[in-house]
């Protein structure tokens, strides 16, 4: 059933925008996000540590719960899931405004798991189709690392990377045998946030 399922995927991503190969640069950018300006999204199972400057009693840590909020003492039913660590200090800020002076915020995450459209998913003959947190820099070596490589059955120079572009599902070619195990460094692209992996099984 799995493997009909994967056929299925592959045949469905078949009649999206194809644009063939990955560029041979190490770093690969859409309209929206790219490697460099990477910025990491708090997401639910987050743990935040909240510090309010000299007012320790608003201060501590904070579990970000399955509806992507959390609650303080000041602050209850804060939305925090899909922004940054900075931009969400600058929202409490505004709303501790309301009750002390000028307060000044500092957010850190602890514990990452962030929101679903941050994780990289690999499925297939993968030796362990996950869904993986996407780390800053990863790239398509880091998750072949993470999912433990290919299956001895896995036809890794036909697997396809799936990518939102421009609004728009595209598939592209992989070549992960030549990668893992010829050691072509050009095949080593940069994954990003969201990104589809799928290996289909050889025919032999």
């Amino acid at each position: 059933m799995v493997k009909f399922d994967i056929f299925l995927i592959l045949l469905a991503t078949g009649c999206s925008n194809n644009s063939g190969k990955l560029p041979s640069a190490t770093t690969y950018t859409s309209n929206t996000t790219s490697v460099a300006d990477y910025q990491y999204l708090i997401g639910p199972g987050d743990n935040l540590s909240i510090f309010v400057w000299r007012n320790p009693d608003l201060s501590g840590s904070f579990i970000v719960r399955p509806d992507g909020m959390v609650t303080t003492s000041l602050v209850e039913d804060l939305v925090v899931s899909g922004k940054t660590p900075t931009n969400l200090a600058r929202e409490i800020e505004e709303e501790l405004g309301k009750y002390i002076n000028s307060p000044r915020v500092t957010v850190s995450v602890n514990n990452f798991l962030g929101p679903l459209s941050e994780q990289v998913r690999v499925i297939g003959e993968a030796t362990t189709p996950s869904a993986i947190n996407y780390t800053e820099k990863m790239t398509l070596l880091d998750l072949m690392i993470s999912v433990g490589g290919l299956t001895e059955f896995a036809s890794g120079n036909d697997a396809k990377l799936i990518r939102m572009v421009d609004g728009k599902q595209t598939t592209y070619e992989l070549q992960i045998d030549d990668l893992i195990k010829e050691g072509d460094i050009e095949q080593n692209i940069d994954m990003l946030p969201g990104d589809i992996i799928i290996i289909p099984e050889a025919w032999y």
